[in-house]
């Protein structure tokens, strides 16, 4: 009996986010303007929480930006979410040396990353479909040949 609980708590514990509602949130965005995740309802949504120290954040944003160019005329977002702890200027210096097409909001209060599970470890993502669902979540850097296949999928879906 212990045998089949422990199997079911796990099954749950990796079954985690999918289906769950993306939290109610604003980001703000580096023009100072906000965007809400009832905005993005409508589209396949990209969210990532980063830091500018954080080396496996900076080695990932490449390819954050070829996954955006490669799916956002097809109804695909993607906002990348400063942590509170990242200087500002650093995040403005970074967003435009490299030409970040997206956009960049800065979380200084915390608040965001608290909503969405008190993320703390970077680079951490959520993938979100049409209807405001989380359907992943990846803790570092994701497999962006699966991560590219799911985004197909839930950009197919009505």
């Amino acid at each position: 009996m212990l045998k089949g609980a422990c199997a079911l708590g796990l099954l749950l514990a990796l079954w985690g986010c999918a289906g769950e509602r993306a939290p109610e949130s604003s980001f703000v965005l580096l023009d100072g303007s906000t965007v809400s995740t009832q905005q993005l309802q409508g589209k396949v949504s990209l969210v990532n929480f980063w830091a500018t120290s954080c080396t496996s954040c900076v080695a990932e944003m490449p390819e954050l930006v070829s996954t955006y160019n490669k799916f956002k005329d097809r109804g695909y977002e993607t906002v990348a979410v400063a942590m509170s702890y990242d200087p500002p200027s650093y995040v403005v210096n970074f967003a435009q040396s490299r030409q970040l097409p997206f956009k960049v909001a800065i979380d200084n209060t915390g608040g965001v990353a608290r909503a969405w599970g008190d993320v703390k470890l970077t680079p951490t993502t959520f993938l979100v479909n049409k209807r405001g669902e989380v359907v992943k979540r990846f803790v570092g850097t994701p497999n962006f040949v699966e991560l590219h296949q799911l985004i197909d999928k839930l950009l197919a879906e009505s």
